[in-house]
């Protein structure tokens, strides 16, 4: 999980880019646009930790051991996350 300070910088990068390329109006107030994208960063890791545990329990369920980081196991892994990220309507 990203810190607060390291979300507050990424929120402050993005709004500065936001306005450099014109997609925000100079009368918008900075401070309600950052907390809205640090808003969103915030859950989107929420939500990416929580499918992650999901798959780490649904991989390590299985009656065979595959071991972290092997291929099988990152094949696996990644078509699991896919899947709860579709369930959640992420993709």
């Amino acid at each position: 999980m990203l810190s607060d300070d390291k979300i507050s910088h990424i929120s402050h990068i993005l709004l500065r880019d936001l306005n450099e390329k014109g997609f925000i109006s100079p009368k918008t107030e900075d401070h309600k646009i950052r907390r809205e994208i640090k808003n969103t960063i915030t859950s989107q890791l929420k939500i990416s930790e929580e499918i992650n545990e999901k798959v780490r329990a649904k991989l390590k369920s299985f009656s065979k051991n595959i071991p972290e980081g092997t291929p099988e196991w990152e094949i696996l892994y990644e078509k699991f996350y896919r899947e709860e990220e579709g369930k959640k309507g992420l993709v």
